[in-house]
Formats: C-alpha cells, sequence, structure tokens
C-alpha cells in the first residue's frame, strides 16, 4: 500500500511560520502533481497549493504570497512554507499525489491561534 508520510504540522500563533513536509515513494513521485489540501471541521476538504513535474505551481487565492510550495524530485518531497499564518487557516492539512491514481496522506494538524 503507497503511504505518504507527511510532518510539520502544530500550534503556531497568528502571523507565524510553518513547514510542512510530504514524503513519497519515488515511484510515484516521478512526474506526478503533488501538493496540499485542507479541511477545515464543518467545511470540504479545499486546494491549498499544487505543483506539478516541471514545477509550475498554482495556488488557492486566501494563500497567495503568504504560503510556497516546493518540490525535491531526487527526495520525492513535497513542501509547503506557509508564513503570516490566520486562525482561518486551522485546518487539517493533506499531501496528495496524482501519479493517474489520487494518492492522500494522513494528514496533520495546523492550529493558528494565540
Amino acid at each position: 500500500q503507497v503511504q505518504l508520510v507527511e510532518s510539520g504540522g502544530g500550534l503556531v500563533q497568528p502571523g507565524g511560520s510553518l513547514r510542512l513536509s510530504c514524503a513519497a515513494p519515488r515511484e510515484i513521485f516521478r512526474l506526478s502533481t503533488a501538493g496540499w489540501y485542507r479541511q477545515a471541521p464543518g467545511k470540504q476538504r479545499e486546494l491549498v497549493a499544487l505543483i506539478n513535474s516541471v514545477e509550475s505551481t498554482n495556488y488557492r487565492e486566501s494563500v497567495k504570497g503568504r504560503f510556497a510550495i516546493s518540490r525535491d524530485n531526487n527526495k520525492s518531497t513535497v513542501d509547503l512554507h506557509m508564513n503570516n499564518l490566520k486562525p482561518e487557516d486551522t485546518a487539517v492539512y493533506y499531501c496528495y499525489v496524482n501519479r493517474g491514481t489520487i494518492y492522500w496522506g494522513q494528514g496533520t494538524q495546523v492550529t493558528v491561534s494565540s
């Protein structure tokens, strides 16, 4: 069974920063589109950021200028650098890898609160 391993969630004050990281098996990460979704309590899962195999990126409007997605094809990892975090960013963040088949991580909690 394919497993995506996430790390880096936690509790941070408004205005703070966090970095999420996701490691995927090499055989599915190559040529994939990878990224992050999030789901807040009582809400649907929503796209946060995507990066494709040629490193073109796509962000939801509310995180543009604050979040940055990157990938390392040698390590088969995709990272999400989150700056100037706001309470409305609080959610469970899920790693996503699409190589024809879609794979999800188990989710990591991000809580932005004073």
